[in-house]
């Protein structure tokens, strides 16, 4: 027999399931229009040069490929390549290659909202699925931090709006974590291992942190982890960070993590934004500000981003200022659904006729269902033997009225 349940890591969804889906996705829409960013879609398939450009960090690992076909296909068993396309591991990306592709048509300034599906080899666990949405906004051509200041508010704004109040915002910025691993004496060589290791600090522990550390720069950690932790335990972690680093530490970077905390303090209800030094993000095309975004009841991230300015000059030839706030939307809906939040569903009216209705009683009451919804929804069924289970069932699907046609007129199922 052929298989009836889904390809590992992806999921069906029941009409329940996907009216809660609907409706979380259009609070958190209706959310980032009102700061002003607009709803944009990019192809789910991407050239794989674009998806294997060393942009998008372990992703690119993950990556669903597509066999090329036909005559293409047979040429490439003789040698060549065997994939020219892939499914994409995420928004980021194929948004910077939209950009380019259109900024003719586009404003000055560009604030994109992508809501969408992306699909990454990984394995399966909870909240973790192989196909599974994005919520992303960006913003576009903006070199100041009101960019990352708009991003962090509108993020939190939209959970809040969905009943979450205990969101924290972690905070940092990778021109800081440069400064970090310099002033503790890492060669540039050792720096991408020292942050590959940093951000395990909640899986590993200190302990699990300082031995990667030890083995990729012998005699290193102790002053690592140690100053990793004066920072942490402070009272005011990035004054003391600050302090710590010295001329290490540019004094753009301090400014602009200052001027973020002191706005986003004032800006953002329902939740806080704090300094993390800790806090390293693993996408390869950070350039700045990086943020990570948790809430109370799950214990792993639920969103993320920060600043690129470099990724779509890869494209261009030409740099523009762009930064992003992606949320997880699959966890998100767990969390919610876990909480026990049920979909506001209106079905509207379900009208019921017999099983041996006439052609010509048929026609009439098709006639009347049209009328009906000019002002609402309408389903027509013919009644089942068990007509009260049809009833309770019309009813946990959430239609307002039950309507039964017998004589020739409709009469209101109490």
């Amino acid at each position: 027999m052929l298989p009836k349940t889904p390809a590992k890591g992806m999921r069906d969804f029941l009409p329940k399931e996907f009216a809660l889906r609907q409706q979380i996705l259009a609070t958190i829409q209706q959310t980032y229009e009102s700061f002003g960013f607009t709803r944009i879609e990019t192809p789910a398939v991407e050239n794989i040069q674009l998806l294997t450009s060393k942009q998008g960090g372990d992703n690119e690992k993950l990556i669903f490929k597509i066999l090329k076909r036909g005559e293409k296909l047979e040429n490439a068993e003789n040698g060549g390549e065997l994939c020219d396309l892939g499914l994409r591991y995420d928004l980021t990306v194929p948004l910077s290659r939209f950009y380019s592709n259109n900024v003719g048509q586009l404003p000055t300034v560009f604030k994109a909202i992508q809501m969408d599906n992306v699909w990454r080899a990984d394995r399966p666990q909870r909240g973790r699925y192989r196909q599974f949405v994005q919520c992303d906004i960006d913003v576009i051509g903006e070199p100041s931090n009101i960019a990352e200041a708009e991003l962090i508010t509108a993020t939190v704004q939209a959970l809040s709006n969905l009943g979450f109040k205990d969101v924290t915002v972690r905070l940092s910025d990778r021109r800081l974590l440069n400064a970090l691993v310099s002033r503790c004496g890492f060669t540039d060589e050792q720096k991408p291992a020292v942050f590959i290791a940093l951000d395990k600090l909640d899986k590993i522990g200190v302990t699990g942190v300082m031995n990667e550390v030890e083995a990729i720069a012998p005699g290193k950690a102790v002053e690592f982890v140690d100053l990793i932790n004066r920072v942490t335990s402070a009272p005011d972690p990035f004054g003391k960070c600050v302090e710590e680093l010295g001329e290490f530490l540019p004094q753009e970077v301090k400014r602009n993590i200052e001027e973020i905390l002191y706005v986003t303090g004032r800006s953002v209800k329902g939740g806080k934004v704090v300094f993390d030094v800790t806090l390293v993000r693993g996408m390869g095309y950070y350039t700045g500000t990086i943020y990570e975004l948790s809430v109370d009841g799950l214990g792993i991230s639920v969103g993320g981003g920060g600043r690129y300015d470099e990724m779509i000059g890869r494209m261009t030839g030409q740099n523009v200022p762009a930064c992003g706030f992606s949320i997880g939307f699959e966890r998100i809906a767990l969390l919610l659904s876990e909480r026990g939040v049920q979909p506001s569903v209106k079905r509207g009216v379900a009208l019921l006729v017999d099983r041996n209705i006439e052609p010509k009683q048929m026609a009439e009451v098709m006639e009347a269902c049209e009328r009906a919804r000019e002002s609402a929804p309408v389903t027509l069924l013919k009644k089942i033997k068990n007509f009260s289970f049809q009833i309770k069932q019309l009813r946990e699907q959430g239609y307002e009225a039950i309507y039964e046609y017998k004589n020739g007129a409709f009469d209101k199922i109490d």
